[in-house]
C-alpha cells in the first residue's frame, strides 16, 4: 500500500491554517499516516505560488484543497492514494 506525501502549506498568524493543522490531523490520524508543514514567510516559491489560497494541502505534491480543509474529501483523496 502506498504511503501518500502530504503536505500543508501554512503562514505565520493564520485562522485558518490553525482549523487546517486540526483537519489534516485528524484525518491523517484515523488512517495512520503523517504529513509535514510548511510555511510560505520562510520560502518565498511557497509565497509567490499560493499566496491568495493559504492554508494548501498537497498530496502527493498536487493542491487538494484549500482554505476550509474538507475532511470528507481529504479522507477521500488519501484512501484513493493509499489503494494505488
Amino acid at each position: 500500500m502506498p504511503t501518500p506525501d502530504i503536505v500543508l502549506i501554512t503562514k505565520a498568524d493564520c485562522h485558518l491554517c490553525t482549523a487546517a493543522r486540526l483537519a489534516v490531523d485528524r484525518v491523517t490520524g484515523e488512517l495512520g499516516l503523517g504529513w509535514t508543514e510548511e510555511q510560505v514567510d520562510q520560502q518565498p516559491e511557497l509565497r509567490d505560488r499560493f499566496a491568495e489560497e493559504i492554508p494548501v494541502v498537497l498530496v502527493n505534491g498536487v493542491q487538494r484543497d484549500f482554505w476550509k480543509i474538507d475532511e470528507a474529501r481529504l479522507s477521500r483523496v488519501l484512501r484513493k492514494a493509499m489503494a494505488g
